[in-house]
């Protein structure tokens, strides 16, 4: 760490690498990375983006589970007066580390300031690679109870499924949790029709991307996993050539 800096000349960029593709990185956040003296990551997010980093900048790297340790670093050295990067998957201020740092800095009343560059989420890349399956209201939520108890996430599937919202599942099953999105397809289908179509992506935009199709009815027969998102339609959603589609109501407005 470098203490001889002016902590006024330190800042804290919280970017968000989108969902993996290169290409798929906005611009402001390639620029945030390739200008940090430091970037502090998840490992198997600093991988993604080895190439765009500044040669010259110290790369801090952790595992997984170790979210407030890298927030406190990553404070700790803006304060200090170095340009820092922490970078997130997806887009900072969606179940990811925005919030975080924010809660963190205001706990120790940091002057460094801090800047959330967006990036494309998960429920963004996985929409377009599906098709339109966002187009109407849709409601996104985490089936990992880590942090929130499980009762008040399947409050939450509970006020969601009657209303008719196309549905983002974020976390939806890992080795430990098995259970969770089980209950939340009984929810859905207590409300919805089990030909209700259901996308399921798992690694959008890398190498090992795996996009599937499927209903409500079978949608448990498909591998499901941390790095899937599972968006279950409404009651208009439907599938055209391999497309899975929610209308936003044209047709009835204007006769298509």
């Amino acid at each position: 760490m470098t203490t001889g800096q002016d902590s006024t000349n330190g800042s804290l960029a919280v970017v968000g690498l989108g969902p993996g593709a290169i290409d798929l990185m906005a611009p402001r956040a390639r620029a945030a990375l390739e200008q940090a003296e430091v970037v502090v990551g998840y490992r198997t997010y600093l991988d993604l983006v080895r190439d765009c980093l500044n040669p010259a900048s110290e790369v801090i790297s952790s595992s997984m589970m170790q979210e407030i340790d890298r927030c406190r670093k990553a404070l700790e050295l803006a304060e200090a007066g170095q340009r820092v990067a922490l970078v997130c998957g997806g887009d900072p201020g969606i179940y990811a580390m925005a919030g975080l740092v924010f809660e963190l800095a205001q706990s120790i009343d940091a002057k460094a300031p801090i800047n959330v560059i967006p990036g494309i989420a998960a429920l963004n890349s996985c929409a377009a690679i599906l098709g339109a399956p966002l187009m109407h209201d849709f409601a996104a939520i985490s089936l990992s109870d880590l942090m929130t108890p499980w009762e008040m996430i399947e409050r939450r599937l509970e006020a969601v499924a009657p209303a008719d919202f196309v549905v983002v599942i974020y976390n939806p099953k890992s080795k430990k949790r098995t259970d969770q999105i089980v209950r939340a397809r009984e929810i859905m289908l207590a409300h919805r029709s089990p030909d209700t179509p259901v996308g399921i992506v798992s690694g959008a935009t890398r190498e090992h991307e795996s996009v599937r199709l499927t209903t409500l009815e079978h949608m448990l027969d498909e591998e499901i996993g941390m790095q899937t998102t599972v968006l279950i339609g409404n009651s208009q959603t439907f599938v055209w050539r391999d497309k899975m589609i929610t209308p936003r109501g044209y047709s009835k407005k204007y006769g298509l």
